[in-house]
């Protein structure tokens, strides 16, 4: 703001908190400033910077827990262009309104009706669900509400996992409401301890994998899973549109071995790959197990079947290489199944 007057940069600023939504726990937000009424009409685009302290989600109209960040679910339309006589110039018009999907991130201590959505989804009974996420301040006071209706899942995220890391493991979980509102401030608070869920240490160097008939012991390392859901939409006889589910993509998995230790997967590689022995009875089954501190409790699980082992790539040869060589082994997946145990 110069001489009273709002720059381009305090515009652009305050206009952002009209767009869309991005909350994380500790981040600058601006929000909307509560203002007089004689404050004058650019002065609802001036933001109110304050600090993101908590973000409540809520499901169905109960308490879900706490997660650390949401980003998205904001409206938006089409715009059209039409050409018109023999102007040069091109009429423009927005068509009907859409709504972004919701990204939130979250680890332990929801709700057990927000694990159940993600389980019900790999089940593939994609139930839909409505809800809302508030960011408060540090004393639970809300700063924004968005509102969502009818939201299936889209995606879920699994964290890349490291033995030799200490980072926080979180879930990331994509959904697709049918609408959306926003609402800012108000002067309600959020009551902290609406969730009896236990809050477990959940970090990525506490997992175990297994595969039938193989020594996975050694495993250090497994790249961040993705699964999506999609849909396809169609009109009913009243005029509404419908979800209906059409397939759900499993991705690949992949992880790291000791080389010392990867003698059955060079055997199932090349039984596999190389001799062509790859029909179904050859696929195997096997977990992710996602654990607690103390490696024993298990939090979360993916069981997986149908697994195919489609390349095997050693470390490159290096004179000069000091770590312990690695076998990168990479496999298919026809299904999993998501389960929880907090």
């Amino acid at each position: 703001m110069t001489n009273g007057k709002i720059d381009r940069r305090g515009f652009l600023a305050g206009a952002a908190g009209l767009t869309g939504v991005a909350l994380s726990v500790g981040a600058w937000k601006p929000v909307f400033a509560m203002q007089t009424a004689s404050a004058g009409p650019l002065s609802d685009l001036v933001p109110a910077v304050q600090r993101v302290g908590h973000i409540s989600f809520t499901l169905d109209e109960r308490p879900a827990g706490f997660v650390s960040s949401a980003v998205g679910g904001s409206a938006f339309a089409d715009v059209v262009n039409e050409k018109v006589g023999p102007s040069p110039f091109v009429r423009k018009h927005i068509a009907g309104v859409k709504y972004e999907d919701i990204t939130v991130s979250a680890g332990t201590g929801m709700s057990k009706a927000f694990y159940s959505w993600i389980q019900e989804s790999f089940a593939g009974r994609t139930p839909a669900h409505s809800g809302s996420i508030a960011g408060t301040d540090f004393n639970f006071k809300v700063i924004e509400q968005r509102d969502f209706s009818s939201a299936l899942i889209t995606e879920v995220g699994f964290p890349a996992l490291d033995a030799a890391s200490k980072d926080a493991a979180k879930l990331s979980i994509k959904f697709q409401p049918e609408s959306t509102r926003v609402r800012f401030g108000g002067g309600g608070s959020i009551q902290p301890g609406t969730v009896n869920q236990k809050l477990a240490k959940w970090d990525v160097n506490n997992f175990k994998l297994t595969i039938n008939g193989m020594d996975t012991s050694f495993v250090s390392k497994i790249d961040a899973i993705n699964f999506k859901w999609i849909y396809s939409s169609f009109n009913g006889e009243t005029g509404s549109t419908f979800r209906q589910l059409s397939e759900i993509e499993v991705p690949n998995i992949k992880f790291a071995i000791a080389e010392a230790h990867a003698k059955d997967f060079f055997q199932w590689h090349q039984d596999f790959v190389i001799n062509g022995n790859n029909s179904s009875e050859n696929e195997k089954t096997g977990s992710l197990s996602f654990l607690s501190a103390d490696l024993k409790t298990e939090l979360f699980r993916l069981d997986f079947s149908g697994l195919g082992i489609f390349a095997l790539d050693p470390d490159p040869l290096l004179t000069t290489a000091k770590e312990i060589r690695q076998v990168t082994a990479q496999l298919y997946c026809d299904k999993s199944i998501f389960s929880f145990k907090i």
